[in-house]
């Protein structure tokens, strides 16, 4: 799937979300959540972005870092695991917990960040 489709079908999958804008950046998208940056859609891939708290769930699907080039990787991004990217209530569940990564200001939904 090219990222002009893939994106599409992201916002769609995140209209929950409420607040998303979609940016172009560095052949690929930034999504923001108002002003917060917390995803990027890459050759047909979505990353969120993770903490100590929410890393493990995307490590225990097998999901890995953002590697924009052979040299570069970018260790606070995971990929989003296919099974989360096709169910649009969970996939903005993790949206959200991207959004909001630190556990102070996280918002707190009906079940706890696990794998599938």
């Amino acid at each position: 799937m090219r990222d002009a489709g893939f994106r599409t079908f992201i916002e769609d999958q995140l209209a929950g979300l409420g607040a998303l804008v979609i940016r172009p950046m560095f052949g690929g998208y930034g999504l923001y959540d108002g002003n917060t940056f917390f995803g990027i859609i890459h050759r047909g891939r979505l990353y969120f972005k993770t903490d100590d708290a929410t890393r493990p769930a995307y490590e225990a699907e097998g999901m890995k870092p953002f590697r924009p080039s052979p040299r570069q990787t970018l260790w606070h991004y995971y990929e989003v695991p296919a099974s989360v990217l096709e169910d649009a209530e969970e996939a903005v569940l993790w949206a959200r917990r991207a959004v909001h990564p630190h556990p102070a200001r996280r918002i707190t939904p009906g079940r706890p960040l696990s794998p599938r």
